[in-house]
Formats: C-alpha cells, structure tokens, sequence
C-alpha cells in the first residue's frame, strides 16, 4: 500500500486490489485495518478497485469529509478503465435507474422507480482505441463519476455491450490482471484548512492498461 499523502486530519493512499474498503463480519483484510484501525471510512471503492482513497484520522475530519462526499462538485472521483469494445459515442454522459440486489451482491439497470431504485449518472471519454493482438478492440475512458451507487461504472457500461475487461460478474471477458478499473484522480478540499486537493496516481503498466499509450508510468503519483 502506497501513501500518498498525511497530516493530522486525513491520511491519502492507495486501495490495492481485494482488499475491502472497510471490514466486515467475516475478517477479510480491509483498509482500516491495514491503516491501524485508528482512521475513519468517508467512502468506498469495489473490493477488486484498486485507486485513490481518503480516509479520516479523527472524528472532526470524518464529518466534514462525510458532507463532502455528498457533493460530487466538491467531492469529484475519476477513474480509468479498459471496456470490451468501442461506445457509440468517443463521449457522452451516461445516465440510468439501477437496482441493488443485496443477496445477490449484483446491480442491475431498470426501466422505472420503485423501492431500492437510485438514480446514477456518469460522464466518460475515450482516450484511446488498440487491437488486444486477437482482433478484439479495447479501449481505454476516463470516467468521472456524479453518483456513488454500488458497481455503478461496471454495470452501466455493460448494458451498452461494453463491459469492462476482467468483469464476469457483468459479462466481460476473463483477464489475468483482474478488473480493469483504476481510481485514479480524487479532487475535493481539505476538511480543515479547506485547501484545494487534487491526486493523481496510474495503474502499473500490466495487464490491460499495458495496451495504451496514453497511460503514464508506472505508480506515477501526482499531487
């Protein structure tokens, strides 16, 4: 786990993949504990998103970073991705109703609101389109996301046929390097000092982030 920034009031760092957010009832390792456990949880990536998080060291920074979060102005989340394919459109905002199956621990799009239904919104760009060397194209989009719903970017690219690679929960095809999804930028202000913020980090040059061009060096960190 790589830091990327600490003081007093919050600590920045870097979610490897499988590791949980924050625990849960089974003991899997997660991000509290691998921070001491004396750090508050403000939000969350998928336990295979790997990427930028902030957490809280103290219950005054939880509260103003937990309000924060609400805004996604204030609060923005940007991720890379590698999806299956080309969208119809190099970019677009993408907008849908999704329902979140507890049991099932899947989200599925659906067509009108009812009880469990949350609105998501999406805004992406391609970057950059390349063969995978079987024929198949890839491409890799910036994503920015304006709600914070459960597998969101996951489950919305998959209803337009382009799921991201390594998602076989969502359709995509099986990849050795897991899931293509990247936390890669957090922007918002300090909790205290209100400073403006903003840190960057990109996927190791493996797998499928390999393919492009325009991804930076490895583990690059900007802040």
């Amino acid at each position: 786990m790589t830091v990327l920034f600490e003081d007093n009031d919050i600590i920045v760092c870097l979610k490897p993949r499988g590791v949980l957010s924050q625990g849960d009832d089974k003991g899997h390792e997660n991000m509290l504990s691998l921070l001491g456990g004396n750090v508050f949880s403000v939000h969350r990536l998928d336990r295979e998103t790997e990427g930028v998080m902030v957490f809280a060291k103290n219950q005054k920074s939880a509260a103003a970073m937990s309000t924060l979060v609400q805004s996604h102005e204030q609060f923005r989340k940007e991720y890379l991705a590698v999806i299956e394919g080309v969208p119809e459109e190099r970019s677009g905002e993408l907008c849908n109703l999704l329902f979140h199956d507890v049991a099932k621990n899947k989200t599925y799009v659906v067509n009108k609101m009812r009880r469990g239904v949350k609105q998501a919104k999406l805004s992406y760009e391609v970057l950059e389109t390349v063969e995978d060397g079987q024929g198949t194209a890839r491409s890799l989009v910036r994503v920015r996301l304006y709600t914070g719903r459960t597998h969101q970017i996951r489950v919305q690219f998959a209803s337009r046929h382009v799921p991201l690679v390594g998602d076989r929960k969502y359709g995509g095809s099986k990849s050795e390097s897991g899931l293509a999804l990247f936390a890669y930028r957090l922007s918002f202000c300090h909790p205290i000092t209100k400073e403006p913020l903003c840190f960057e980090a990109y996927p190791k040059a493996d797998g499928e982030f390999s393919l492009f061009s325009s991804v930076k060096e490895p583990n690059t960190v900007n802040i």
